[in-house]
């Protein structure tokens, strides 16, 4: 039986699984900023995006179960996040999907799929919009497009515990560790104002989507995600029930199982 980690507790206490020993990671030197990426396994390629103030690290649940099924999954550390740098520079989702860029020339990745969580899957429909040919698909887990997408914050008790989480990853890994309050407040200003997708935008998107919602996700609201959904050409919603904002690590069984069919349909092992 799988075990469940829903108020977070154990990832608080412990974070994500560790992740399996890397057959390539490294820095890429890019606009400013050293960008970590790590690389696992050999296939079809799926980038794997992590959210707004966590690191590569909280995919611990999902590496060893998409190179077991014969996938090459690499990671990356979001510009200024884990152990990647930035510059002065504002945020933005379009920097982060160059940085991705950037990473896919150094590892040879002509093409891949992406499965982005929160801020990560905004960057992966970034990618989609920007540059299809290098895109098989998105995978896109709890984000908006708009700000009109999340609901007004009400902090919780699994939220605390994500953040706290987050605070002794950054100090243990970032090149600035004192810095997590300014970090924070980066970020936040930059969830505040993007992405601001119209509907005209969602329909330029030609790659497949799905954009997968837990059931109880404290950020976004339900109805956006239908949206999404609607307006985006050829994409699917799936609904994750007994979830919330962090399904990949309060039931990693479930959340890997939705990301594989998607996987197997946009980017097939064998092909």
């Amino acid at each position: 039986m799988e075990a469940h980690d829903d108020d977070l507790r154990h990832f608080e206490a412990h974070g994500a699984p560790a992740l399996p020993e890397a057959e390539e990671q490294g820095y890429v030197e890019w606009d400013g900023a050293r960008i970590w990426y790590s690389a696992y396994g050999a296939g079809p390629a799926v980038i794997l995006l992590h959210g707004g103030l966590g690191h590569s690290g909280n995919w611990g649940h999902q590496v060893p179960s998409l190179v077991e099924t014969g996938r090459r999954v690499v990671l990356i550390d979001s510009r200024g996040h884990g152990r990647s740098t930035r510059d002065s520079r504002p945020y933005s989702y379009e920097l982060m999907a160059s940085d991705v860029l950037a990473v896919m020339d150094r590892v040879q990745l002509d093409k891949a799929a992406v499965a982005g969580w929160s801020d990560g899957a905004c960057t992966g429909l970034v990618l989609a919009r920007q540059v299809p040919a290098r895109i098989a698909g998105v995978f896109f887990f709890a984000c908006n497009m708009d700000p009109s997408g999340t609901k007004e914050f009400e902090s919780t008790a699994v939220i605390d515990r994500c953040f706290r989480r987050h605070a002794k990853d950054y100090a243990e890994l970032s090149s600035t560790p004192d810095a997590f309050d300014d970090f924070v407040a980066a970020v936040g200003e930059m969830m505040s104002t993007q992405p601001n997708y119209s509907a005209s935008d969602l329909a330029e998107i030609r790659v497949p989507v799905a954009i997968a919602q837990g059931e109880h996700d404290e950020f976004i609201k339900g109805e956006h995600a239908e949206y999404l959904a609607r307006s985006i050409p050829r994409a699917e919603l799936l609904r994750l029930s007994d979830v919330s904002h962090f399904a990949p690590l309060q039931r990693p069984e479930l959340f890997n199982g939705a990301m594989h069919r998607f996987l197997d349909q946009v980017l097939p092992v064998g092909e």
